[in-house]
């Protein structure tokens, strides 16, 4: 059993990666372990599949926090545009949504994922169900893999794109780092990143008292208590949960929340950030006027949620039978900054299998950049999210698998089967 190229993992980065080589005359096999390619990324996006950010290259490097210049050169060769281009060719529309987030037409993640099975088959790639056990490698070279039935695989190129330890239930349970580390390329500790957040003890039964709440048009801040730094700021949809927060803000604020450790980070929430504190006392003076003779926890059925009101009341200090008409101007004024400042403590993150990507993997200070190759290893690559990269919200990350997939491809050659001929 012998290729050209062999490609480790049937994501979004592999599939590029196998396509892209394949098209380029190299005889290309893809290994998956999963009965069906892109598993994963047939649930990105909530299901619809956030493909790319309608953006230039150096907002997706300045996206990405953790060794984003490394990705420049990647990026450079295919970038949001280029990715964009790709799917239309291939006969999926896209459109732009807030935060320039590239969407299909038909909010389908399944279109992005078969798009790609279409693009590997018609490049001529074989694809092979089984599992990586170890790399063969000889000679400061890669020669192939043996694969955990006992079947060997000879390649003169083999790219790692496993995915990374988030998700494991569609496949991503770490192999990557595994067959990285046999080749001597050191891994920086996982953490999770773009991932729901653990409330504090003094605040989780606050959570858990508007479990399943989801509060849209709102505006959070994160504050690091050991700098006393605001360290994001976002305007958006987020749940509350029985551990504590999660949904769009709350991901994206938890990939600037380095060093995580119980009580270093604090999540303000503005419940009404279209007023002002003025403009919400002056609200809050209509609606308590005409609930007059109502009790002061009934009478706010038109201005918060359901679920928020007992929990906002009771933080409020203001006794829950309280008549509206006895309402003074410091409580009133003390409420309307309860619901521009509502506070949750953070413990920390929930665990990385319920992240969207990994934070931490394969060092790129050992990964060429302009071809993502070893420095190690002759002709073993690597791409995707086993990298040491990872990006924040809004499409960035699946750019990065398309572009170091796309660069992993083009980068591979047939040295060995030349010299035979």
């Amino acid at each position: 059993m012998n290729c050209d190229a062999l490609v480790i993992g049937g994501g979004p980065a592999g599939m590029m990666a196998a396509g892209t080589a394949a098209r380029n005359g190299l005889s290309v096999w893809l290994l998956e372990k999963n009965a069906v390619l892109g598993k994963k990324l047939r649930i990105t996006g909530k299901g619809r599949c956030n493909v790319t950010n309608a953006c230039d290259v150096r907002t997706v490097v300045e996206s990405t926090p953790t060794n984003g210049r490394f990705l420049y050169g990647a990026v450079s060769q295919f970038s949001p545009s280029d990715t964009a281009a790709f799917f239309e060719s291939l006969g999926i529309p896209l459109k732009v949504e807030r935060g320039n987030r590239v969407f299909p037409v038909s909010d389908k993640a399944a279109d992005i994922a078969e798009a790609l099975i279409g693009f590997v088959r018609s490049a001529g790639v074989k694809i092979l169900r089984g599992e990586a056990k170890k790399l063969l490698v000889e000679d400061g070279r890669v020669r192939g893999v043996e694969l955990k039935d006992g079947k060997i695989i000879t390649a003169a190129n083999v790219a790692v794109c496993c995915g990374g330890a988030s998700y494991p239930g569609t496949g991503s349970t770490g192999d990557g780092y595994l067959l990285a580390k046999q080749a001597g390329h050191p891994v920086t500790p996982l953490r999770p990143s773009l991932v729901p957040l653990t409330a504090q003890a003094e605040d989780a039964q606050d959570c858990r008292d508007m479990m399943g709440l989801s509060l849209k048009n709102i505006a959070i801040r994160v504050t690091d208590t050991k700098t006393k730094k605001v360290v994001y700021e976002d305007f958006g949809e987020m749940l509350f949960t029985h551990f504590g927060l999660s949904g769009p803000v709350i991901l994206s604020a938890s990939a600037h929340m380095r060093n995580m450790e119980p009580g270093r980070y604090r999540v303000s929430i503005d419940l009404k950030p279209a007023l002002t504190p003025e403009k919400l006392d002056a609200r809050l003076l209509r609606d308590f006027e005409k609930n007059r003779n109502r009790d002061f926890s009934n009478s706010l059925s038109e201005l918060l949620p359901h679920k928020f009101i007992p929990v906002a009341v009771r933080r409020s200090g203001i006794p829950p039978e309280t008549k509206c008409h006895s309402l003074t101007r410091e409580m009133r004024r003390s409420f309307a900054s309860l619901l521009k400042n509502f506070e949750i403590g953070i413990e920390g993150f929930r665990p990385i299998a319920e992240a969207i990507v990994t934070s931490g993997g394969v060092e790129v200070g050992l990964v060429d950049p302009k071809t993502m190759e070893s420095k190690l290893v002759h002709g073993l690559y690597f791409a995707g999210e086993v990298l040491d990269v990872d990006a924040y919200t809004g499409g960035f990350n699946l750019q990065i698998a398309f572009s170091t997939g796309r660069l992993a491809g083009n980068s591979m050659r047939r040295e060995e089967v030349e010299a035979k001929g």
